[in-house]
């Protein structure tokens, strides 16, 4: 099992610090590995014809890299894989840079492809980071299409243990990034919805 942590490393990023794209193929990079699938979400200038100045991320970190760790987990399961490197920055990205960078290696590309598309998935649909958007005339808390999909799934189960299956065409990892309690259970998925509805 250590084996396997030490081949997945997830890392979520403090303010203004860029994403080292290099760093995280070369820690995928093998030689038994004939693919390394990445996938770099990046700021873009416009949206619904409004002119994007920056994205703004805020995560709960601990949570955060938990269900980035299932997710990986997950991943494996389903896909024979050597080596996974997921970053994610927090605070303002300008546009063209960089926000959330993920690779994968593995023997074959189809494993790796397939593998790189579930995580980034499972990533933007489940994890609790949130996004808001600055615009030149205003701004606004975004949530992504995957957990806007992902809504009628909403109470149930958070972040998968590392024990837990996922078949290949599993389109669920970590539940919804708010998971409703026991009304007498306070909680830090509570928290969360909580800090979720500030920001509507």
């Amino acid at each position: 099992m250590a084996e396997v942590e030490e081949k997945d490393l997830v890392e979520i990023l403090s303010e203004n610090i860029p994403i080292d794209l290099v760093k995280y193929i070369n820690h995928v990079r093998a030689p038994l590995a004939g693919a390394i699938a990445t996938f770099s979400g990046t700021t873009r200038d416009t949206f619904d014809g409004k002119q994007v100045v920056e994205l703004r991320y805020e995560a709960y970190v601990p949570m955060a890299v938990r269900c980035i760790k299932a997710i990986c987990s997950s991943a494996r399961s389903s896909w024979d894989l050597h080596s996974i490197a997921v970053a994610h920055r927090l605070g303002p990205v300008p546009v063209g840079e960089t926000s959330v960078f993920v690779a994968i290696s593995s023997v074959h590309r189809g494993d790796g492809l397939d593998a790189c598309k579930f995580v980034i998935d499972e990533l933007k649909a489940s994890v609790p980071i949130w996004k808001k958007e600055v615009y030149t005339n205003g701004e606004v808390w975004k949530e992504n299409s995957e957990f806007m999909d992902r809504r009628l799934e909403f109470g149930k189960t958070g972040c998968v243990s590392k024990d837990d299956k996922v078949e290949k065409n599993r389109k669920t990892c970590c539940g919804s990034k708010v998971k409703v309690a026991d009304a007498n259970q306070t909680t830090m998925e509570e928290e969360l919805l909580s800090h979720s509805e500030l920001k509507q």
